[in-house]
This record gives C-alpha cells, structure tokens and sequence, in this order.
C-alpha cells in the first residue's frame, strides 16, 4: 500500500505588503463613496488576517480591478497593520499634547466632543500614522511636526469642512507622514503645523 498524497497548498502565502496594498485600496475605495466605514473595518479585519492569495479576494471582489503600478516614493504610504488604538468619549473634548508615545493607527470616536491632537512634540517611532475619524458633532484639530506630511483625501464630511495646511507630498527627506480618514458629521477638520506665541503653543 502506497503512501498516501500530500494534501494539495491552499495556494501562495501573502506577505505584509501585500496586505497593506489591499489596506490602501479599501480606504481608497472608502474615499470614492464606494464602501462605508462599517464595510471598511470589516473588510480590513479579513485584509489584516488573510494569509493566502484567496483571502484577499472576498474583501476586494466588488471594487474596480487596479493595474499595479511601481510608483514612486512620494505616493506609496505604507499603510500600517494591526488594530488601531482606540480614543473615545461621549461629549467631552479628547486632548493629546506634549511628549506622548504615538500608535501606528489611532481611530478617534466621539458623538459630540471634538479632538485636539497635538504631534508636535510627541515621540513617533513609525514613518506612516493613520488616524481614522468617526465624530459627530465635534471637529479635530491635528498639529504635525515640522517637516511632517498629511493625506487627508480620505476624509469625508457631512456638513463640515476638511482643511490641510500641510503638504501631502512625501520625499525621502520628509518627517512621519499622516495618513487620516474616516467621517465627520457637523464638525470640521483642521491639519496643520503649531502656532506658537511666547512659549505656548496652540
């Protein structure tokens, strides 16, 4: 009696920047209207525990085919793995400042408080952050540090406004680069460098 068959692979193991491509075009298609940010974060938690080629596919099924193209480094941010760090409250303001550890991912969730988060001084470890909005009624302010990049095309406001005053350009001399997404309902979105006037900062 012959031993038996080895059991065929369940195909070509992924690797994490083939997850983060994945990532990138879900927020893309979140962007472009095409999936809510409740489709968003189911598809992600499949995208971030695939492990094979054929897991990638349900997440991405229905959204448009993308040629892939090398691109160059300005426009390729990696889009970091794993859960976000959640910051939540209900009507009261959610305040980073100073010298603060930074998570890659950060999801900031608030009915009717707003968001002050300052990065000016704060100890970042990772050459892409993203943070992911999901507020109500409030508005965000984020302060990035001098020589920081931002991307804010994926933010989409209901009645608010998103405004950057920052470059969303990377260049291999460029500082951490953010990556912001998600909703705002009444609120507005403000992305910008600190001001200072005497030692405060603001």
């Amino acid at each position: 009696m012959g031993s038996p068959e080895p059991s065929k692979p369940p195909g070509i193991r992924i690797s994490d920047a083939d997850r983060e491509r994945a990532a990138q075009r879900l927020h893309k298609a979140l962007s472009e209207g095409r999936i809510t940010l409740a489709e968003l974060e189911e598809r992600l938690e499949a995208v971030y525990a695939a492990r094979y080629e054929a897991d990638l596919v349900p997440p991405l099924a229905d959204l448009p085919v993308e040629d892939t193209v090398v691109a160059p480094y300005s426009s390729v941010p990696v889009t970091p793995a794993g859960p976000p760090v959640v910051l939540r409250s209900g009507m009261s303001t959610i305040k980073r400042t100073g010298r603060w550890q930074v998570p890659a991912r950060l999801r900031v969730q608030s009915g009717m408080g707003s968001a002050v988060l300052d990065f000016s001084e704060a100890v970042i470890g990772h050459p892409v952050v993203e943070i992911e909005l999901a507020l109500g009624a409030g508005s965000a302010r984020i302060l990035v540090p001098e020589g920081a990049t931002a991307d804010v095309t994926g933010v989409v406001a209901t009645m608010g406004s998103v405004t950057s005053k920052v470059s969303e350009i990377r260049t291999p001399d460029s500082g951490p680069h953010f990556v912001v997404h998600g909703t705002l309902g009444m609120g507005s979105l403000k992305v910008r460098r600190p001001y200072r006037f005497g030692n405060k900062r603001f």
